[in-house]
């Protein structure tokens, strides 16, 4: 009987041992798969709080719990599943599908350049709603769809370099990337969007820190106002930057090239400049490419914009 205890308990040690490595394992390729989404990331927390302006104060972290859940279940209960699906059984298919979500961000990056050089009514269409419960569950369904598609983006750049891996460490570094990136992301944009808000607190309660208020309050607009710049540029990098690499799977590598010859001519080995270069031509290709989505559905009868 001792001897069979030392034997499970010997078991016991070397699964343990087998489950820690794993972990391990699945926390080395999240971080290495996670990294590779960080364009993505920021066009999310970019975008987001956008999709509380209008809304009462008082409902701005509720509304960001409701789409923070609703981003969970985007990546957990849909995507994760289906990707896993399609590595096993058509892994032809991830970088299609890749491109239709790049193409996707190209498109709303540059409806958005459109309404800013047209003079943007999103405030308009927002004072029109009267039912702040409507408008509400309006701006989360809204948020909800738009993080379905960045979410996928996210999942899919993730599996994208988990090729080779068992099922199961695909599965766990999809779901720990998933959480990780969404808490992430929506406890930042949940301080973003009270930042005001800890400023009023802060002003109000003299000493050395009213200042620091004030200027906080004060320099909220211009915040909000940066992120939405910084939200479409990143649209319109990362749907761009997904093209290009598409592009490139499929042959037509060219463009790649060209890019990157051109980044390192101009940047000389300095990582920053190249990285800059880069991204900026995957933002006027990602511009050039939703651009024409945008005059295609223009061009379709009864369009309306």
């Amino acid at each position: 009987m001792p001897g069979g205890l030392v034997a499970l308990l010997d078991d016991i040690a070397v699964l343990a041992r087998l489950a820690a490595a794993s972990a391990d394992d699945v926390a080395a390729a999240a971080g290495k798969a996670g990294s590779k989404t960080l364009g993505v990331v920021i066009d999310d927390a970019a975008v987001t709080p956008g999709y509380v302006v209008g809304l009462s104060p008082a409902r701005e972290l509720p509304i960001i719990w409701k789409i923070t859940l609703g981003s969970l279940r985007n990546k957990l209960l849909f995507i994760l599943p289906v990707a896993l699906l399609l590595s096993a059984f058509a892994p032809w298919a991830l970088t299609p599908i890749l491109m239709l979500g790049g193409l996707y961000l190209c498109f709303e990056g540059a409806e958005k350049v459109l309404h800013a050089l047209q003079g943007d009514h999103a405030e308009e269409a927002v004072a029109t709603i009267e039912d702040p419960a409507a408008l509400e569950a309006r701006q989360v369904g809204g948020a909800i769809r738009t993080d379905l598609i960045l979410s996928a983006e996210i999942m899919v750049i993730t599996l994208n370099e988990l090729t080779g891996s068992p099922i199961l460490t695909q599965a766990g570094v999809l779901a720990l990337v998933g959480a990780a990136v969404t808490i992430g992301v929506y406890g930042v944009v949940g301080l973003i969007v009270k930042m005001d808000d800890i400023g009023l607190h802060l002003a109000r309660s003299g000493g050395a820190a009213a200042g620091f208020g004030r200027g906080l309050v004060k320099a909220m607009p211009l915040l909000l106002q940066t992120l939405s710049v910084v939200g479409t540029g990143a649209m319109l990098w990362v749907g761009g930057g997904i093209l290009i690499h598409g592009f490139a799977q499929f042959g037509f590598t060219a463009p790649e090239h060209l890019i990157h010859e051109l980044a390192v001519g101009i940047g000389r080995g300095m990582g920053a400049i190249e990285w800059a270069i880069t991204a900026l031509s995957g933002g006027l290709v990602g511009l050039a490419a939703g651009a024409l989505v945008v005059g295609a559905l223009h061009l379709k009868p009864g369009a309306t914009h």
